[in-house]
């Protein structure tokens, strides 16, 4: 959750039982005609926020930001993001130390309860923890989260069932939580802000259907009855909350929606407080609603948030394809791309040119990173003449195949990019087809010359952007790029404990990826969020997740 909250604690009488069915029965009994939709006799009222139906609002599997949003009111992770002070603070952890070479952690851990009146406990984290490795928990699936926990001891023997616990993690006392990990990673503590990695109560282990439909956490909201699949989500303020004051409004109603549009024509009815805006509405919006003054808080009249998000839209190159083992030629065509063209015919604004691979907000962002990620065609002409020269009839004997998913924006991208690089004599053929067997089968196998992809942070941190993307024989690394220096580097950088070392290092590494020029960045995404005139104060993180409770509604 947001820092706001890391204030006084509060402690107020709760009279919620502490089993799994008394649980439930007392999270029903709270539904009322305010939570379902209206807010008279609520204090604080009742934000009404538009979500496609998710995945999960469990933490066992909260992977997408649709459940991402409603995971993140009801749980508290270990740690959580400041992105006001830009450092990592403590949300359900006092404090925490590591060893000397970052190879082990321990969290102490605040006063803390659940939604059903149970202590939180180290154990709580620990058995969260082996809920999502154990391949056993669902009936259904495996948890898709359980990459997040793959560096601690133990992971691969109970995610492989051959376990019945995670050895790695230990519990001396009920405040004390140990964790071991199987290598050096300074920036584990970040990935304890996943809301994924949140506590769960015994009764989450006792039957897993009804804790997914109604999860028991110790977030600041709780659920009020069950979420309704494909309908709604209705939560009511938890007055109980233990890391910081009790949230400002009395409850939010998700209000499930099939599409963007759908949601948008719903809030301009006046049915919503939140809604995504279609790109195509998006300058209309602003106009009407007023763009909000940071980009991600919104106020009365300033009701669109429009800031930088974490995530980066970039070319996949095959490094083992004999044409783009040319960097001379890698380069060309990263400069031939005008990103700013496509930024604005496209999306109206809504996407900012990417002029390296870590977009702002992430600390140790350097604008310009790299140098050859913006548009200078006369740049890109210069470099293919000397080794490409054109014919008579402008073509240089290079052809590049592209391969994309036809959903979405994505096949006018690409057609600016093919445009842009046909301009400079290049080429271009195009392989599309269903975005499940590209991401599953074509990249994987190399079967591909040049692709689309996209990539959002876990965490905020360079280390996100750099490791699972370069280091030779990572699962994302499907371009297969390979350098023994950006290896050694990305290991050493995550052995540093000191944040400013460290995060110098993973610079000096960036440096040295952008002079390869692996991939080609293109942009980075932005809040597309709008707001009613009674919401005041919501702030929405570059990460796309708002804490709920220290936003506002204001009497008309």
């Amino acid at each position: 959750m947001a820092q706001q909250k890391m204030g006084g604690v509060t402690r107020r009488t709760f009279v919620k039982g502490g089993l799994a069915a008394s649980a439930l029965a007392a999270l029903a009994a709270c539904k009322n005609d305010a939570a379902a939709g209206g807010s008279e006799g609520a204090e604080g009222g009742i934000l009404s926020y538009y979500i496609n139906n998710p995945v999960a609002i469990d933490p066992y599997d909260l992977e997408e930001d649709q459940g991402m949003m409603v995971g993140y009111q009801l749980f508290d992770a270990l740690t959580t993001f400041d992105f006001d002070a830009n450092e990592l603070v403590g949300l359900a952890a006092e404090t925490w130390e590591a060893n000397d070479d970052a190879s082990e952690f321990t969290f102490h851990l605040k006063e803390g309860k659940f939604h059903d009146g149970t202590d939180v406990t180290s154990k709580s984290f620990k058995q969260g923890w082996e809920r999502i490795c154990n391949p056993n928990t669902s009936p259904d699936k495996p948890s898709a989260i359980g990459y997040h926990l793959a560096m601690i001891e133990g992971y691969s023997e109970l995610s492989s069932g051959e376990a019945e616990e995670l050895t790695g993690v230990t519990c001396p006392d009920d405040k004390t939580l140990v964790v071991k990990l199987i290598q050096s990673y300074a920036d584990f503590p970040y990935v304890c802000m996943h809301p994924g990695l949140s506590p769960v109560p015994d009764c989450a282990l006792e039957d897993f259907d009804t804790f997914f439909y109604a999860p028991v956490g110790n977030g600041p909201f709780m659920m009020d009855g069950k979420w309704e699949d494909g309908q709604e989500i209705n939560l009511v303020r938890f007055d109980d909350y233990s890391y910081g004051e009790p949230a400002k409004i009395a409850g939010i109603h998700f209000n499930i929606q099939k599409d963007v549009e759908t949601a948008y024509r719903e809030f301009q009815a006046g049915n919503l407080d939140v809604a995504q805006v279609p790109t195509n509405q998006l300058s209309d919006a602003i106009e009407q609603y007023g763009e909000s003054e940071d980009g991600y808080t919104a106020t009365p009249g300033h009701q669109v948030l429009t800031g930088d998000e974490l995530s980066i839209y970039y070319l996949l190159l095959n490094l083992e394809d004999p044409v783009l083992q040319d960097l001379d030629l890698r380069r060309a065509l990263s400069l031939a791309i005008n990103r700013e063209a496509i930024c604005e015919t496209v999306f109206e604004g809504t996407r900012e040119p990417a002029s390296g691979i870590v977009p702002n907000g992430v600390p140790g962002y350097t604008e310009n990173m790299w140098a050859d990620s913006h548009y200078d065609v006369e740049a890109a002409k210069e470099i293919l003449d000397a080794k490409y020269p054109a014919d008579a009839d402008g073509n240089r004997g290079i052809t590049i195949d592209l391969t994309y998913n036809l959903d979405g924006d994505h096949k006018t991208v690409m057609e600016m990019v093919m445009a842009d690089w046909n301009a400079v004599g290049i080429q271009t053929t195009s392989t599309t087809g269903e975005w499940a067997s590209i991401i599953t089968n074509a990249y994987p196998n190399g079967d591909f010359q040049v692709g689309r992809l996209g990539w959002i942070a876990d965490y905020p941190i360079y280390d996100n952007f750099m490791y699972p993307l370069f280091v030779t024989g990572g699962d994302n690394n499907y371009g297969k790029y390979s350098n023994a220096d950006v290896d050694a580097g990305m290991l050493e950088a995550r052995a540093m404990l000191d944040d400013a070392e460290r995060i110098a290092k993973f610079q000096e590494v960036d440096k040295l990826v952008a002079a390869d020029m692996p991939v080609i960045p293109l942009f980075v995404y932005k809040h597309q969020l709008v707001c009613s005139d009674r919401v005041d104060g919501l702030y929405m993180d570059a990460q796309k997740l708002a804490d709920l409770s220290t936003c506002e509604l204001v009497e008309e």
